[in-house]
């Protein structure tokens, strides 16, 4: 391995010293030129599968306002959104390939195409490599040589651009210099792990300097004094034939490899808004975890309930949610604590605590109940105790 420089690159690139880059022993340089794209960064591709498996992995609840507080609705569109949106897909299939687009490919906009028959939904197809082009005061989605309209296709955005607020925008900006650093890293771990020239002895023969000039001399002399039959067996030669020398070959840790590429990915993970030990650095937190799943995970779920809102329903009552709460962090000592407290207050059914649980229902826990006896809410004036007090404090008066 070696250092090339060239005096005649540097002087057109208009610099007054050398630049350099390492070559291998055969000579082809460790340099990666070309473009990267941000999903064929493994530490981008990491950080951008964990937000779409987590994003995908929420069911999509049909809701809708009522004077008691709002309530699931599970009617024919609510199951079309939120098992089947897409044909030949299944829902987490169709919402993965959503945040996916807008995270690499899209640099902040996916476009959903909805199919209708009559009025009604059959299918909401995705529109891969879909642009979106301003025209005026407004713009135009251009797909497979068709223009539609902002409002005939849903348009999934994040982070809004600053001169066209309709459009997004992505990573591809931020992460140019520190993807092509990964890919560069990479190469150079790839060329110092496969170079040849890190022998890990020396020897130094005193002889005949025309004996040992050819291959097949020093070959000779290996297989005669050097090769053993069994691993550890002792070299037997004659006193003063050689020098014996053991050296240390450059290692990654020397050219700060490791160092340069742990940075690199908590930069990407500041970037991206992912905890780092998802990128494999550092130790899992479960607080960490948690807080990425309220920040992240759902600032990309409220962009996507908000458009699915905005262009599949009519009524004003109505509003699509994605559930994030089966993605919270949660030991089931926490769950059940949370449950029998809920329980025994009179806020959760018997039957709902066992649902938080992940257990099936069971016959006569569909009631409220209170302590201290575990009877019916509506009941608890009805209690033994309650009714001698007040037949005592008649009798006194």
């Amino acid at each position: 391995m070696r250092l090339f420089a060239g005096r005649k690159a540097a002087k057109k690139r208009g610099a007054g010293g050398l630049i350099g880059w390492i070559v291998g022993s055969d000579g082809s340089a460790m340099q990666v030129p070309g473009y990267t794209r941000l999903i064929d960064c493994p530490e981008v591709a990491a950080a951008v599968d964990a937000i779409a498996g987590s994003v995908s992995s929420m069911t999509i609840h049909l809701m809708e306002n009522t004077k008691a507080g709002d309530v699931r609705v599970r009617d024919a569109l609510a199951t079309k959104v939120d098992i089947n949106p897409y044909g030949l897909t299944t829902r987490k299939t169709w919402i993965e390939w959503i945040v996916r687009t807008m995270l690499t490919a899209g640099d902040g906009n996916a476009f959903v195409l909805p199919v209708t028959t009559n009025g009604y939904l059959d299918d909401l197809m995705p529109m891969p490599d879909a642009t979106a082009q301003p025209v005026g005061d407004s713009y135009v989605v251009q797909w497979r040589g068709r223009s539609f309209a902002p409002d005939e296709v849903l348009h999934f955005v994040l982070h809004p651009d600053l001169t066209y607020p309709w459009r997004g925008t992505g990573y591809r900006v931020q992460l140019r210099d520190v993807t092509a650093g990964l890919k560069q890293a990479a190469a150079t771990k790839k060329g110092f792990m496969s170079e040849k020239w890190k022998p890990s002895i020396i020897v130094r023969v005193d002889g005949i300097a025309e004996e040992f000039a050819g291959k097949e001399g020093r070959r000779k002399f290996l297989d005669d004094y050097l090769s053993t039959d069994e691993a550890g067996e002792p070299w037997v030669v004659q006193a003063d034939l050689m020098d014996v020398q053991q050296i240390k070959p450059l290692s990654l840790q020397d050219l700060a490899i490791n160092d340069a590429v742990t940075l690199d990915k908590r930069t990407v993970a500041s970037v991206m808004h992912v905890p780092a030990f998802l990128l494999g650095v550092g130790d899992y937190d479960q607080d960490a975890y948690n807080n990425y799943v309220r920040s992240t995970v759902m600032e990309i779920a409220t962009a996507i309930q908000q458009e699915l809102t905005k262009k599949l329903l009519l009524s004003p009552s109505r509003y699509f949610r994605l559930n994030p709460r089966s993605l919270y962090a949660y030991s089931m000592a926490d769950l059940s604590s949370v449950a029998c407290d809920l329980y025994v207050r009179g806020l959760m059914t018997g039957n709902e605590a066992r649902d938080w649980l992940g257990m099936t229902p069971k016959k006569d826990l569909d009631q409220l109940v209170m302590l201290e006896n575990y009877i019916p809410a509506g009941m608890i004036g009805d209690q033994k105790k309650l009714i001698q007090d007040q037949q005592k404090e008649g009798t006194d008066a």
